[in-house]
């Protein structure tokens, strides 16, 4: 293989260890993505004083192909199990804090006749707020810091300010306002703004530690488990939070009253036990990390960013994946909005019940996820990304046929979601496979960024697109976005693995 001269930033080469049938598709199963170990990857900043090799790290030891078959092999990992099983308490307390926000502004501040939208979008705004302005920032700190303690202590932090809330909504006195805005409320966007900029952090170290703790031919079984539980986190914490809620409040208040007391804040417990459980499991995660050495100097937290910048530059295939995910998750946000007026155009559903659509694709998408950790290993991931793409168009295209029929919608709904796994899961097994650990951090807090600021167009320019055009032909319009991107990111991966081989 050539090589071209060296440069100020020197970046990792990866090579596949034999030819693939398949004409040599470089962006293959993650066992042909290898890292030459005469030639181990550098990153090397535009601070010379702050570049110092450290120790090498601890791999996963490797295992058999026979042995990594499927989705059983990730869940014996005991690392895998205990961080999975994290992230199921965070997803989950993530969304039920959404809905503990919702029952807080019901309570103690909604007048009655008013409409609460005002209120929780402003809660949403601070929510997201945080995503845009430290996505890439917290990706460089998760490069510096030790991942294990980021993972833990985003996660037992998040507890502790959920804790703190109704003693600080006690300190409030009632009535109090500071330009017309009650200082409860002020408070309520403090906490959220704060268990929102944690939760920057927790995402690309999670993403990070992934490849860490499970060996190659596994991340893509590991992220069909992942998809699959984010999605699922967002149907059942959704779905079982209010009542979820109603539980913890009525339970501390049967406990106070034996006790005499009286107890508020049975609600934000339930929270802040998700976001503890989750600190507590990941303590004992083993993380194979190399040391941090407390001496090391670093330069600047912007040239970090833009050597991360650098590098997506550089490398087509990393590029690529993070392009194709920031469309399909623009796609979806546009998606969500369009639900509202394709259930009022339903006649047996109301608008307000559009979440029944959405859930249609969160089951299929985690289903699709779940086959494609089964069975996709042995697969192109770039094949799989493109047929996915391709399968979303026709979809979306099918769609704009059944505007107005429940069951082909829901039916045609789920076929999406279900696609959509098999773009995601195999464009983020390849980010996680093919980015040196030293930039992992920058390159998933970058890609944490472009997917927050991606979600927000859709949400402004999906209801005016519709307003203008119709749902059919939106539908239509979103269907060859897709099927162009697609193509798009699979040309741009082919060239890359030219390139690499040439």
């Amino acid at each position: 293989m050539k090589r071209s001269p060296p440069s100020d930033f020197d970046y990792p080469v990866f090579h596949s260890s034999r030819l693939e049938p398949d004409g040599g598709d470089a962006w293959n199963a993650a066992p042909d993505v290898s890292i030459s170990p005469e030639r181990s990857p550098t990153i090397q900043p535009s601070d010379p004083e702050s570049h110092h090799d450290s120790a090498p790290m601890p791999s996963p030891p490797p295992s058999s192909p026979e042995q990594d078959s499927g989705l059983w092999p990730v869940l014996r990992n005991r690392d895998f199990l205990m961080m999975w099983i994290g992230q199921v308490f965070s997803q989950l307390a993530d969304k039920v804090y959404l809905v503990l926000m919702i029952s807080i502004i019901a309570n103690h501040f909604q007048a009655p006749g008013q409409s609460i939208s005002g209120w929780v979008s402003a809660i949403m705004i601070a929510f997201t707020i945080p995503a845009i302005l430290f996505g890439s920032i917290a990706g460089v700190f998760v490069d510096r810091w030790s991942k294990k303690a980021v993972l833990t202590g985003s996660n037992l932090l998040r507890a502790g300010l959920v804790f703190l809330l109704p003693a600080l909504l006690a300190l409030v006195e009632p009535g109090t306002q500071v330009s017309q805005i009650p200082v409860g409320f002020l408070v309520l966007l403090l906490i959220t703004f704060l268990v929102s900029t944690l939760t920057q952090f927790f995402a690309p170290a999670e993403q990070a530690t992934l490849p860490l703790i499970v060996p190659p031919r596994q991340l893509l079984s590991a992220n069909s488990l992942y998809t699959t539980t984010m999605m699922a986190s967002v149907i059942i914490g959704f779905a079982i939070g209010e009542p979820l809620l109603e539980f913890a409040g009525q339970w501390m208040e049967s406990l106070g009253a034996i006790a005499g007391l009286d107890t508020e804040g049975g609600k934000e417990v339930i929270v802040g036990l998700g976001y503890g459980i989750a600190g507590l499991l990941l303590l004992w995660l083993n993380t194979h990390e190399a040391a941090i050495d407390p001496d090391r100097e670093h330069p600047h937290v912007w040239q970090d960013i833009r050597d991360g910048i650098r590098y997506l530059g550089k490398n087509d295939r990393v590029r690529a994946a993070l392009i194709q995910l920031v469309l399909l998750f623009s796609v979806f946000a546009a998606l969500a909005v369009l639900a509202v007026r394709l259930a009022e155009v339903i006649p047996t559903i109301q608008s307000d019940q559009f979440g029944f659509l959405l859930a249609a694709g969160g089951v299929g998408l985690a289903i699709g996820a779940t086959v494609i950790g089964q069975f996709g290993q042995t697969m192109s991931r770039a094949r799989l990304s493109l047929y996915g793409s391709l399968g979303m168009a026709i979809a979306l295209s099918t769609l704009a046929l059944f505007t107005q029929q429940l069951l082909p919608t829901l039916i045609i709904i789920g076929l999406l979601g279900g696609f959509a796994a098999i773009i995601a899961v195999p464009m983020q097994t390849t980010i996680q496979a093919e980015t040196p650990e030293n930039m992992r951090g920058k390159v998933f807090g970058l890609q944490n960024n472009a997917v927050n600021i991606a979600l927000s167009l859709p949400l402004a320019l999906a209801s005016i697109a519709e307003s203008a055009l119709g749902l059919q032909i939106v539908f239509v319009g979103l269907g060859g976005m897709v099927a162009m991107g697609g193509v798009l990111t699979w040309y741009i991966s082919r060239k890359g693995s030219i390139k690499t081989s040439s």
